[in-house]
């Protein structure tokens, strides 16, 4: 059986030995010349042969060329970055490591349609990428900038409720995204429950959505897997850049270790209303009357070293430390509520030979929420935690140039503290606890191969073999990946993708926001894994130069989902799992994007048309209720239609105007369609009031609709570079629902208040909005 495994991989093995006595091999990184940054996707293509490939994660490549006694020519390109063209004599393998400088306005064009033009020949597809270069001229809520909402942007990424940073992507849960910061699981991204995410924009280097089409190495989330990179700093010189918005401040520092050997970077980011809060408290603190301000702030700490160990060897640490605090304190009340992530990254960089690159990583995530509320001679406290421990081995073997095989293997032993609860007395009279810890490991293994087929088609085989285990029971599973390209022209493609993904851990939310209170409960012996299939299919055609036009059709099926009962108990639970319903969903859709990243005019259109159903739910414990039990309905995110459009115009070097405009199907929402209440006896008051709901989330809210308008404008001092950004929010003072409440009508003159007895004429449903058009003025600096 293990012979017959390995058949493949030595079939390609004797293909590469052939190849190799024809060929050589140019490998090396490509970089910024100015920092030293390694660069993502940075093109590398040979003319005459017609060759090309990218640089992957790590700024690595490998190309195969034809050997010969005369010299080739290589071109070396980067969006935003001047090209590079080397001649290489190809009489054996060769190490090029390339720095690329930065580009100026023509070229960049020239450039970005090579870019376009690889895009198309690779078999990836459903992938959205923004630069932090867009992120800092997007107007922003209060002005601060957040790559997460920006990527909300693209087509297939509708967002949330107002101004939060959920993501609910072709049909799946906000806890079916995978959030990975240098290969670290970021557990809840958000500060200010979730109006802000955990990601300071200067800290960040790179961020890829995949929406579909996943690539074997990823796993373990159904809907997307948003992969985010900081920077490596500098390592030519010191540098820092900084800004104070109306709500925050920031500091990055980074800078030479060992110049051109080493390097730091240290991003900090905090906000200060506490600050001024805790000043007007002391004030009024002689006040009988005043009402103190509760204490809230946020903080975030990126923190990154590298090491260049020999030519082949490369280290990387890195770590991120973020929290939010809130606060109050009274006279004989006290309440306190923390929750924030940490994560740390060591990463290893090896190359073997011109073909074989290996990454080794271990990562540690660490997500926890406290809440502590102290009553006069009573004290209660709650939270919740999800800690993980990964070891993964990743390898790139550039066979030939038709051949990349990608292959690894990872385990991660992961602890779960799920609804923790403690109350006591201050005498000790009163005691009692609840809640449960839960100790699991999950592990696996993929392989892949990116296979060119001829001149017009390109494939991409993968499998993932998946595993977890938790409270003696064994979960596991195949996941096969295809996806494929067959290239019309330089300029039109058309493609298609299939993946299978597993997911074993599971989000306890019954709120349409990410709070920080949500819980990861694991896979066990009621609760199985949630899985998925996807199937999309679409094209890709660049319209001259500038212009790349994306449209993509995709259905997703997705089994053993997960909702909760009616009045689920879902914190200081001990039998948590009998609160939960097991159903189906499925989902599909159709996206359609055009985008232009470079010249004066930059930016994109997105639309999405899309229905998302859930069906055939059952409640794990029989005895329990689930409303409409076995019939289909319509999560809460459903949305029919999604579009937004991103325009961004430089009027100089110095001024740039932006803005955005989003347009939304409400999303659903579960409303009574009547009440009763109890009287004991004639006269008597009336009991509480108990709704009547019919089908969930059977009501639709209002469309929703926001336009932003931003400028910036641009200074450049002797010591470095400023910019000054204005951004009006929600710049046609449009009130958009966060949520609906029903209130009863009476008829005029009547006070339900002096006459409890008093009946109604109706119930009308009011509508609560966050956000009229805010404005903010933000300052960057850079030396």
């Amino acid at each position: 059986m293990f012979s017959k495994q390995l058949l493949p991989v030595l079939f390609f093995f004797s293909l590469g030995v052939l190849k190799a006595q024809t060929t050589i091999t140019l490998s090396g990184t490509v970089s910024d010349g100015e920092s030293g940054e390694t660069l993502i996707g940075a093109t590398i293509y040979a003319p005459a042969s017609g060759n090309g490939t990218a640089t992957n994660e790590y700024g690595f490549y490998s190309l195969a060329l034809p050997a010969g006694n005369d010299s080739v020519a290589i071109e070396f390109s980067y969006v935003g970055f001047q090209s590079n063209t080397l001649k290489i004599l190809a009489k054996t393998d060769v190490v090029q490591n390339v720095q690329l400088v930065t580009g100026i306005q023509l070229q960049e064009v020239v450039v970005q349609a090579s870019t376009y033009r690889e895009q198309i020949r690779s078999t990836e597809m459903s992938v959205e990428e923004v630069s932090t270069r867009e992120v800092k001229v997007i107007p922003a809520l209060l002005g601060e900038t957040d790559i997460l909402k920006t990527i909300q942007l693209k087509p297939g990424i509708p967002s949330g409720s107002e101004g939060t940073t959920g993501l609910y992507v072709r049909g799946g849960g906000g806890d079916q995204n995978l959030i990975v910061l240098d290969e670290a699981v970021v557990y809840n991204a958000n500060h200010l429950f979730g109006f802000f995410s955990t990601f300071n924009t200067d800290a960040i280097k790179d961020l890829k959505l995949y929406k579909g089409g996943f690539p074997a190495q990823y796993g373990g989330r159904l809907s997307s897997v948003i992969d985010v990179r900081m920077k490596e700093g500098n390592n030519r010189s010191y540098h820092g850049t900084g800004g104070i918005g109306l709500i925050t401040s920031r500091l990055t520092l980074e800078g030479p270790i060992e110049k051109e050997k080493s390097s730091f970077i240290v991003s900090g980011r905090r906000t200060y209303a506490d600050l001024i809060t805790r000043k007007i408290n002391k004030a009024n603190a002689d006040n009988v009357d005043y009402n103190p301000i509760p204490d809230y702030y946020f903080y975030d700490l990126n923190t990154k070293v590298n090491f260049t160990l020999s030519e082949k060897d490369r280290l990387y640490l890195s770590g991120y430390f973020g929290r939010d605090v809130f606060g109050f304190d009274g006279d004989f009340f006290e309440f306190n509520f923390n929750w924030g992530n940490v994560t740390g990254t060591a990463r290893w960089n090896h190359v073997f030979s011109p073909k074989l690159f290996h990454n080794l990583t271990l990562t540690y995530s660490d997500y926890e929420y406290n809440i502590e509320t102290k009553v006069t001679g009573f004290s209660f406290k709650i939270g919740s935690s999800v800690k993980d421990a990964n070891l993964k081995s990743d390898f790139y073997y550039a066979l030939n140039n038709d051949h990349t095989l990608r292959f690894g293997s990872y385990v991660t032993r992961h602890q779960f503290g799920v609804g923790r609860l403690k109350a006591s007395s201050d005498d000790g009279t009163v005691s009692f606890s609840g809640g449960n810890d839960f100790n699991a490991a999950s592990m696996g293994a993929y392989i892949a191969d990116e296979i060119s087929a001829g001149v017009h088609w390109k494939l991409n085989a993968g499998l993932r073999l998946s595993g977890f285990v938790n409270a003696g029971k064994f979960y596991g599973g195949a996941e096969p990946r295809l996806a494929a390209v067959y290239n019309v022209n330089p300029n039109l493609s058309f493609k298609g993708s299939y993946a299978r993904m597993y997911q074993y851990l599971h989000l306890v939310s019954t709120s349409g926001i990410a709070l920080p209170t949500d819980i990861w409960y694991p896979s066990g012996r009621q609760i199985k894994p949630q899985n998925s299939d996807q199937v999309a299919l679409g094209l890709e055609y660049l319209l001259g130069n500038n212009y790349l036009i994306t449209n993509e059709y995709y259905y997703k099926r997705m089994g053993r989902q997960v909702d909760f009962v009616d009045g689920a108990r879902l914190f200081a639970n001990d039998n948590l799992e009998d609160e939960f319903a097991i159903g189906r969903g499925y989902g599909y859709g159709m996206e359609l994007g055009i985008e232009k990243q470079e010249g004066k005019l930059k930016g994109w259109l997105g639309y999405t048309l899309a229905l998302v159903r859930r069906t055939e739910f059952k409640p794990v414990d029989e005895s329990r209720v689930f409303s409409g039990e076995g019939n289909p309905y319509f999560p809460r995110y459903d949305r029919r239609h999604d579009l937004s459009l991103v325009l961004m115009y430089d009027l100089s070097r110095r001024l740039t105007i932006s803005g955005t405009a989003v347009y939304g199907s409400g999303d659903r929402t579960w409303l009574p369609v009547g009440r009763f209440t109890f009287q004991d006896v004639h006269g008597a008051d009336f009991q509480p009031i108990v709704p009547v709901f019919g089908a969930r989330n059977d009501f639709r809210l209002p469309y929703f609709f926001r336009a932003d308008a931003g400028l910036v404008y641009r200074f450049f001092p002797k010591w470095g570079e400023s910019d000054l950004t204005l951004s009006v929010f929600n710049a046609t003072n449009r009130r958009n629902a966060f949520f609906l409440y029903l209130e009863p009508q009476y008829a005029e003159g009547v006070d339900p208040l002096e006459d409890p007895l008093a009946i109604p004429e109706g119930v009308a449903a009011k509508q609560v909005s966050l956000f009229p058009i805010l404005g903010s003025l933000t300052w960057t600096f850079k030396f």
